[in-house]
C-alpha cells in the first residue's frame, strides 16, 4: 500500500496546483474573484469604445459579455444563480488609455463557492482550496457567518479524519468509525453483563 504524502509534500504539492491554476486563470480574457456572497469581473477593451459599443446581459443564469459585432468573450451559463436586479456592470477608465468592463454579479446562494464563472469556462478552480478571509467573513451578517464558519470547520474536522483514518489503516489499527463502534459494544457489554458478546460483530 503506498505511503500517505507527507505534510512537506502534500505542501509542495499544494503549491504547484495553486501555481497551476493562477498561470490557467491568467489565460482568460477576463478577470474575476469572488467572496461567498459575490462575484466581480473585469474584462480589459480597447480604450475608444464607449458604452453603447458594449453587449453585457446578465440574466438569472446566463451571462453574455461582447464588444457588439465580435466574438463575445463571455457566453455561457453561469456556474450558479444570480439576483440580477442585484448585479450590474459599468465601463471604467484605467491608466495607459485603456478601459475596462466591470461587472458585479450577487450570488443567489450565498453559501456556494464557484469554480468559473460559466461553466463552459475551459480553465476552472479547485474550490476546495479556497480560505475566506476574515475580514471577508466579518461582513457577513451573523447567521450566514455562522453557517460559513460551520462548514469550514466540519471540513477541516473531515480532512482531519480522513488522515487519521489513512494512518490507522497502514498500521492495521481500527479507523475512526471501527473504533467508535467498539465503544459502542463495550458500552452495551457492560450495561448488559448478563449477555454474550464473545461473537459479536460490528458491521
Amino acid at each position: 500500500m503506498p505511503s500517505s504524502p507527507t505534510p512537506s509534500e502534500r505542501e509542495r504539492s499544494d503549491a504547484e496546483a495553486k501555481a497551476r491554476e493562477k498561470e490557467e486563470q491568467a489565460k482568460l480574457p477576463y478577470k474575476w474573484t469572488q467572496t461567498i456572497q459575490d462575484l466581480d469581473i473585469v474584462v480589459p477593451v480597447a480604450g475608444n469604445l464607449r458604452g453603447k459599443d458594449i453587449e453585457v446581459v446578465i440574466a438569472k443564469t446566463k451571462l453574455k459579455v461582447a464588444v457588439k459585432g465580435q466574438t463575445p468573450v463571455i457566453d455561457g451559463d453561469l456556474t450558479h444563480g444570480v439576483k440580477v436586479d442585484e448585479s450590474a456592470w459599468t465601463l471604467e477608465t484605467v491608466g495607459g488609455g485603456g478601459k475596462e468592463v466591470s461587472i458585479h454579479l450577487d450570488k443567489s446562494n450565498k453559501m456556494e463557492w464557484w469554480d468559473a464563472v460559466v461553466t463552459n469556462a475551459e480553465y476552472k478552480i479547485d474550490t476546495s482550496k479556497i480560505v475566506p478571509e476574515n475580514s471577508k467573513l466579518g461582513d457577513l451578517d451573523g447567521e450566514t457567518r455562522g453557517m460559513v464558519e460551520k462548514m469550514i470547520r466540519e471540513e477541516a474536522m473531515l480532512t482531519r479524519r480522513a488522515r487519521y483514518d489513512q494512518r490507522q489503516k497502514e498500521m492495521g489499527k481500527p479507523t475512526s468509525e471501527e473504533q467508535g463502534k467498539a465503544d459502542m459494544l463495550k458500552k452495551f457489554q457492560a450495561q448488559h453483563p448478563e449477555m454474550d458478546f464473545s461473537n459479536a460483530k460490528m458491521s
